[in-house]
């Protein structure tokens, strides 16, 4: 565990470097990021493959999406020469250095989720009963 003061000036650095950190995490921290680019990590996918895999994305979040990560450098877009034409996504070297802090998120999630909806329930419970 890392004592208080490393967390002092961690803190501190993140907060001089804000400019520069906070538009970065504005691109990858956002609702369909982690699981998009979970998807497409081990191998390149068409468009309905990762909708399909991501249950509950509308066509146009996962099209805006994909657009934005693109253009971020995140993932490829290749159009296949199928009939009709075909659009593969692929992720790129910059997008798979993710990978380990997205695991580490996705492992925090599965260990913590649990303590987090318990939070949130006594929470509204006490919140109904004042």
């Amino acid at each position: 565990m890392v004592d208080d003061t490393d967390l002092a000036l961690l803190s501190d650095r993140v907060l001089s470097d804000m400019a520069r950190i906070r538009p970065v995490l504005d691109k990858i921290a956002d609702k369909w990021t982690i699981m998009i680019l979970t998807v497409i990590c081990p191998k390149p996918s068409r468009f309905n493959e990762i909708k399909r895999r991501l249950d509950g994305i509308t066509h146009k979040a996962l099209a805006d999406a994909l657009k934005r990560l693109e253009r971020n450098g995140l993932v490829t877009r290749t159009v296949l020469p199928t009939t009709p034409i075909g659009v593969e996504y692929a992720i790129t070297p910059l997008g798979h250095s993710l990978r380990e802090p997205f695991e580490a998120l996705c492992a925090w999630a599965l260990q913590y989720g649990d303590a987090i909806e318990e939070a949130r329930v006594v929470s509204e419970r006490a919140r109904a009963e004042n």
